[in-house]
């Protein structure tokens, strides 16, 4: 398969689709069914879901008991199964079907000209504006069942597909006693797997698993798609009727949101619009696709036409996620959920278990060229690119670390604060967490010392702006020039540059690191307080800090679950939302404008002054890594897909609020490829500074790199297999497809 196709990256396109619907004319509205999935096809859906009732229309009454209205429902069902032969799409279609001596409200699922299955609606609402008990019996008790569709044909690919399926493919289909039976017959059994108990499965789609529930189905407190998720579903989808009401939209939206979240999943919805009876009710159409409580995609209410609502959802982040969260599967055990099994080996005899589920496999067939991304990715994975929620995060981020701080003050007898302000962002947000901290407590600001340290490389124009902040929050403020000390421990080393040589080698530079935490411990004892640490969650991925006598450790870090990315959003949410003074406002801003640099080694005359991101990589994109890899564990190769689909082309999709023009720039792959090596070159070799960090609060769920939280690994281990998988991904120039959302 080609690199850039989606489903060589373990993604899989899907389609919540509505359509103006004809009411009581199943054929016709079959027809365009049938229109809508070939589109879906030439766009790559894999999964294509139509709304409740969709071959006949929700609200038509008592037609619904009507036999000619039901016949013409298996013609429709045919007239669909026919026109699927040759498209990619599984078709979910909703409608009305007999069984025994009741009707049942259904989702037919149909692919490649077979009907894999169908659905009955397990809850029945009788309340309000709903009176379908009056048509339609529940089908929650139905298990293991076989349903007849006369007229709907099962050919001969159908026999040998069924004989197929006898023969359990990775343990993963049952066949029901009926089926057994096929032996006995000419030809195939009319009937088809009925039940709640279904689950349908790609075979050659590794996580595409999915379930279909019933519009009201949603609503009830134990939905049938949460057994169903812990059976193994990963994509679940809700066919709805759903009538519009003042407020309903958000409800609804809610519920798929949640769902999508508790049970770890993706959810698609679509409910019926135009061309529903408006006797007594009104139709928006609404659709929506969420995955892990992130909306992907929604459609436009009220639309006319037809709106195919397209995203690509990600299969390896959902399986990633439950197999990380280990309550989920303890959860199917304590409720007995049998995952992906319908039917014991002994055929016919049940396991026992309260909720069993049969498999319904079937071979998709994706395309294997690309077909572009129908997703946002966003650039900044821990910034959010929406104004109100940035400025959300930004206020819970802060005040997380605020808490930290205040909380572990209060534990150890209020001491005072230590910390060196260099003029750079990390020291310069940890102050000013410090200062809102002092607030909090009741304490003067006096009580935070504060000191810069400036060595062989500092400007004046970092050394000013740490002058300027110290001075309008109110700490005490002291400066000691490390360079006497730096240049006496360089001379006493036999240092080349103690004899005037310009060797600024790491030595060079973790002598001045060294010297500058070794001052502010003792500074510590002397004044009666603790070292606050500054380093950030970005520079601990890379190693970016100096061990031990260096800024890796202090007595307790407000900053190590802060990606670099994040700090200066925060700094400007700070200045936005008030916090301090406008003076202070000025000088936070002048900070956040300023190139960041460890300033440790001198620069030349006329050149720039030492940059951090020349050295180890923009920090945009090894914050893109870094989420990916610590949130998700996914693949190198696949972050790099996503990477680019993100940082390729500078005026497509969203920046965070406020963010610098000058600043939006874009990335090759062979960019990407450069950095993400450094990366993880970096990140495995310098697990052993990680391992023992000080103490300091997690902020972002993107995670954070402490071994008494997310993050656990030995420190002398390789990451040649992380490399060997990123090498496979090409650095040839690619043309971005046509429909591609990136």
């Amino acid at each position: 398969m080609d690199y850039y196709s989606i489903y060589s990256q373990g993604l899989a396109r899907v389609a919540a689709c509505t359509l103006p619907v004809q009411a009581a004319q199943p054929l016709a509205n079959a027809h365009d069914i049938a229109e809508a999935s070939v589109e879906c096809d030439r766009q790559g859906v894999a999964l294509a879901a139509f709304p409740e009732l969709s071959l006949t229309g929700y609200n038509i009454d008592d037609l619904l008991l009507q036999d000619v209205l039901l016949d013409e429902v298996l013609e429709a069902i045919e007239y669909v199964r026919d026109a699927s032969s040759e498209l990619l799409p599984v078709i979910v279609v909703g409608a009305p079907l007999r069984y025994g001596n009741r009707i049942y409200n259904c989702a037919v699922v149909i692919h490649r000209g077979r009907v894999l299955g169908v659905v009955p609606k397990s809850y029945i609402p009788n309340y309000r504006e709903f009176y379908e008990k009056r048509h339609f019996a529940s089908g929650a008790q139905i298990r293991g069942g076989q349903i007849e569709l006369p007229g709907v044909a099962l050919n001969e690919l159908e026999v040998e597909a069924i004989a197929e399926a006898l023969e359990p493919a990775d343990g993963e289909y049952f066949a029901t006693e009926d089926m057994l039976r096929i032996q006995d017959y000419d030809s195939a059994p009319a009937t088809v797997p009925f039940g709640v108990d279904l689950l349908f499965r790609a075979k050659d789609l590794r996580g595409f698993t999915f379930h279909v529930e019933v519009c009201e189905d949603m609503w009830v407190p134990v939905p049938p798609s949460a057994e169903a998720a812990l059976a193994g579903a990963s994509v679940l989808v809700n066919i709805s009727g759903s009538p519009i009401t003042v407020g309903r939209a958000a409800d609804r939206q809610s519920l798929v949101q949640a769902a999508s979240t508790r049970c770890a999943a993706a959810y698609l919805y679509t409910a019926a619009g135009q061309g529903e009876s408006s006797t007594d009710l009104s139709w928006d159409g609404q659709a929506m696709v969420y995955e892990l409580g992130n909306e992907l995609a929604s459609s436009d209410r009220f639309a006319l036409g037809r709106q195919l609502t397209i995203t690509d959802i990600d299969l390896d982040v959902l399986r990633q996620e439950r197999s990380r969260q280990g309550t989920f599967d303890d959860n199917r055990e304590a409720l007995g959920v049998e995952a992906g099994r319908a039917i014991s080996d002994d055929i016919g005899q049940h396991t026992g278990a309260r909720a069993e589920y049969r498999t319904v496999m079937y071979t998709l067939d994706p395309p294997s060229g690309d077909i572009g991304l129908r997703r946002e990715v966003a650039r900044f994975p821990f910034v959010p690119a929406n104004e109100a929620l940035l400025n959300q995060d930004c206020y819970e981020a802060y005040n997380i670390q605020v808490y930290g701080i205040t909380q572990r003050l209060r534990a150890i007898g209020n001491p005072k604060l230590v910390i060196g302000v260099s003029g750079g962002l990390d020291s310069t947000h940890a102050l000013i967490v410090a200062a809102r901290a002092m607030d909090m407590l009741g304490r003067p600001r006096t009580d935070i010392l504060a000191y810069t340290l400036p060595g062989f490389a500092t400007s004046d124009h970092t050394k000013n702006n740490a002058y300027r902040l110290a001075e309008s929050l109110g700490v005490t403020f002291e400066e000691i020039d490390i360079r006497p000390a730096a240049s006496q421990m360089l001379a006493d080393m036999g240092h080349p540059f103690a004899t005037g040589e310009e060797v600024y080698d790491v030595t060079f530079e973790n002598v001045q690191a060294g010297l500058r935490t070794d001052f502010l411990f003792r500074l510590a004892n002397e004044k009666g307080g603790i070292v606050l640490g500054t380093g950030d969650l970005s520079e601990l991925a890379l190693g970016w800090c100096t061990f031990g006598v260096g800024d890796q450790m202090s007595h307790y870090n407000v900053n190590p679950g802060v990606p670099k990315t994040l700090m200066q959003h925060l700094i400007r949410w700070v200045i936005s939302s008030h916090q301090f003074s406008d003076e202070v406002g000025d000088v936070l801003q002048s900070i956040v404008d300023t190139e960041i640099s460890p300033e440790l080694v001198p620069a030349k005359d006329g050149a720039n002054i030492q940059s951090t991101q020349q050295k180890i990589g923009p920090y945009e994109l090894q914050d893109f890594t870094l989420y990916y890899l610590l949130r998700f564990g996914l693949r190198p190769s696949k972050i790099a897909f996503y990477e680019w689909h993100a940082w390729h082309d500078a005026t497509a999709g969203r920046f965070p609020v406020g963010f610098p023009a000058e600043d939006r720039h874009e990335y090759t792959m062979a960019d990407i490829k450069k950095w993400m090596e450094l990366f993880l070159k970096r990140f495995f070799s310098n697990q052993f500074k990680r391992s023992t960090l000080p103490n300091g609060p997690k902020v972002v769920a993107g995670g954070t790199l402490s071994p008494r939280g997310d993050w656990r690994m030995p420190s002398d281990v390789s990451g040649a297999v992380w490399l060997k998988d990123l090498a496979r991904v090409p650095e040839a120039a690619h043309k971005l497809e046509p429909h591609s959302q990136s």
